[in-house]
């Protein structure tokens, strides 16, 4: 008798739903928490220090300024030189009332980590500020301050603050920025051309997440 050849291996229905889970996973890759869609008139806060004020540049060309020109909203810029992530939790409750808006764009600490005061400080101002906004309803989009050091780059607890709140996180651009000097006009700050990087990179953030 000749032999039966054999057919195709049946797949177990577990195996079957392991890769139906990774291919979920794998669709939703690289793909940022959504936020609610910006309506033409809402009001986007961009909150921090000279990162965010635009020391290096004229007004026009800080990163808030060129930002608002691309997503075609208000952006007002909400930034103090040398402030650090204490003086900004502080002030941040005022900023809120003043300005009512439907997103805030946090960039804070970099002067925490010059001051050397410590990451577990700025960790929890920063966590503090992320939950202050939720907390009244307001969307955050997280954009992380590089340490001092080769490799130019946030501390963790950034990442990890975005993904506990599920918020959008920008990590790399102002490394991006300070590893090259034609960005910089100076060791730590952008000049216009960098601005106009962090505002590109934050735009395309926006726009994969939904709010533009």
């Amino acid at each position: 008798m000749r032999p039966v050849a054999a057919g195709p291996r049946q797949m177990s229905v577990p195996r079957i739903l392991l890769l139906a889970l990774l291919a979920v996973l794998a669709s939703g890759c690289g793909k940022p928490p959504q936020l609610a869609p910006l309506a033409p008139d809402a009001v986007v806060l961009a909150f921090g220090d000279s990162l965010t004020y635009g020391t290096g540049a004229n007004e026009e060309e800080s990163y808030p300024a060129q930002l608002a020109n691309i997503i075609g909203r208000r952006v007002e810029r909400a930034g103090v030189p040398g402030e650090v992530t204490t003086q900004a939790l502080a002030r941040l409750p005022a900023a809120l009332e003043e300005h009512s808006p439907r997103l805030l764009l946090l960039m804070i600490g970099g002067n925490d980590f010059l001051r050397r005061l410590g990451k577990e400080q700025a960790e929890a101002n920063v966590r503090a500020m992320v939950k202050l906004a939720k907390d009244r309803g307001v969307d955050v989009v997280l954009i992380g301050t590089p340490e001092p050091g080769f490799t130019v780059s946030p501390p963790g607890f950034y990442a990890n603050i975005a993904s506990e709140f599920r918020i959008p996180y920008e990590e790399d651009v102002i490394g991006a920025v300070l590893k090259d000097s034609s960005l910089k006009s100076d060791q730590i700050h952008p000049n216009a051309s960098g601005y106009r990087l962090v505002a590109e990179r934050v735009a395309e953030l926006l726009r994969k997440s939904g709010a533009i």
